[in-house]
C-alpha cells in the first residue's frame, strides 16, 4: 500500500510540474464536471479524476450509482458523462439522442465467497450458473468438491449474493453465465437486471464485497478491486482453454486480444484466448456527441473531451495496474481518440 501511494504521489509532481502542456493550458477557465454511474471502476476513477484536477484545473464529481442510473442521467441531461460497464444496446441508442462510448479502463468480475480456511477455491462457469439459479445448493456439492479434493467444504447451504441495483457489473456476470451455460441463457438471460431466483440482494459493489466479508457461507460477483480492497477471496475460474485463471493485468489483457469494433462496444467475457480471464470487461465513459445541451457550455465541452483525452493518456493508464485494473489496448486508445475527433458543440468539432 505505501508503494502505491508513493508511486501515486510521485505521478501527481511530475504531472503537476506539466500541467502547463497538457489539459488546460489556459486557453478556457476551470470547470466543474459531474458524472454517474458504474461503481465497478471507481477506485481506479477516484485517482485519475484527482490527478485529472491537477493537471488542468478542472475539479470532476462523480456518484456511484451503478450503470443503469448513470446513463438515466445521461438520458434525462443532468450529467456531463455516464460511467457504464455494459455499452449501450442499439434499443438503448435508439431511444437517445447519438453518444460516443469511450473505454477507460479494463477490469474483472471475481467470484467471491466467504468460507473459512478456504484460500484457494476452483470454479466452472457451468457450476457458478446453477448456483446462482438455485440448482446447486451446497457447499459440499460433489460437482465442487471433484474441482476442489484437496478442500474440505462444509454441509452448509450457499448464500448467493447479488446486486440490488441496475448494474454493469451484472451485465458483464450474466452475459458470460448465457455463453457458457445454455441453462442460464434460456432461464434468466444477460442485463443490468436480472430476476435472480435466490439469495441477498445489495447495492453497489461495495454493498455485495460488505455483505460477503460479514457472512459465512456467501458467494457473489463483484468487481476485483473491492473483493482485494476488502480481503475476501476469490475463485480461479475455468477458461475456454481448460486453463484456471485468477484475475490479474496480464489476464484481463489477454481476454482483449481480439478485434475491437470502431465504436468500442464488444464483450470480452469468455474469451478463447490462451491465459485469459473469462469475466474481463471494458469499462466505458458515453458522452453525447453534440456536446450543447442542458445550458452548457462550449468549455464545459472542452473540458469533458480534456477529460477523456486525459483518461486515455500514457500517464492515466499507467495507473490502472496501480489499482489492480488493466491498461486499455492500443487499439481501443485510437479507436475513441478518432471518435472523440466526432463530437461537436453547435455542430462544430470540438478537437481539431
Amino acid at each position: 500500500m505505501k508503494k502505491l501511494f508513493s508511486s501515486i504521489t510521485t505521478l501527481a509532481i511530475i504531472l503537476a510540474c506539466v500541467a502547463c502542456g497538457n489539459a488546460n493550458n489556459g486557453s478556457r477557465e476551470s470547470q466543474e464536471l459531474s458524472g454517474a454511474g458504474a461503481t465497478f471502476p471507481l477506485p481506479f476513477y477516484n485517482v485519475v479524476f484527482e490527478q485529472f484536477g491537477q493537471v488542468s484545473g478542472d475539479q470532476v464529481a462523480y456518484g456511484g450509482i451503478g450503470s443503469g442510473g448513470g446513463v438515466r442521467n445521461l438520458r434525462d441531461k443532468i450529467v456531463d458523462f455516464a460511467g457504464s460497464d455494459a455499452f449501450l444496446s442499439d434499443k438503448e441508442m435508439a431511444d437517445m439522442d447519438a453518444v460516443v462510448h469511450v473505454p477507460t479502463c479494463m477490469g474483472a468480475v471475481v467470484v467471491a465467497y466467504n468460507l473459512d480456511g478456504v484460500k484457494e477455491l476452483k470454479i466452472t462457469g457451468e457450476l457458478v450458473a446453477d448456483i446462482f439459479a438455485g440448482e446447486v445448493k451446497m457447499w459440499n456439492d460433489e460437482r465442487l468438491a471433484a474441482l476442489n479434493p484437496d478442500v474440505e467444504l462444509p454441509a452448509e447451504a450457499i448464500i448467493p449474493v447479488f446486486r440490488s441495483d441496475g448494474s454493469g457489473t451484472t451485465f458483464v456476470f450474466t452475459d458470460y453465465l448465457t455463453k457458457v451455460s445454455p441453462m442460464w441463457a434460456s432461464k434468466y438471460g444477460a442485463g443490468k437486471s436480472v430476476n435472480f431466483p435466490s439469495g441477498q440482494a445489495a447495492k453497489g459493489n461495495p454493498g455485495v464485497a460488505g455483505v460477503i466479508k460479514q457472512t459465512k457461507y456467501t458467494i457473489g460477483y463483484v468487481g476485483s478491486e473491492y473483493a482485494f480492497a476488502q480481503k475476501i477471496p476469490y475463485a480461479s475460474i475455468k477458461n475456454q482453454q481448460g486453463e484456471f485463471v485468477l484475475p490479474s493485468s496480464t489476464t484481463i489483457s489477454a481476454a482483449a486480444s481480439g478485434e475491437i469494433p470502431a465504436d468500442t462496444r464488444c464483450s470480452i467475457t469468455n474469451s478463447d484466448a490462451a491465459g485469459a480471464y473469462p469475466i474481463s470487461t471494458f469499462t466505458w465513459m458515453i458522452v453525447y456527441k453534440e456536446q450543447n445541451y442542458s445550458d452548457r457550455t462550449k468549455d464545459q465541452a472542452i473540458a469533458t473531451l480534456d477529460l477523456l483525452k486525459y483518461i486515455l493518456s500514457d500517464e492515466a493508464q499507467h495507473i490502472t495496474s496501480e489499482v489492480h485494473y488493466a491498461p486499455l489496448p492500443s487499439k481501443a486508445k485510437e479507436l475513441s481518440l478518432k471518435n472523440l475527433k466526432t463530437v461537436t458543440y453547435d455542430g462544430e468539432s470540438i478537437l481539431q
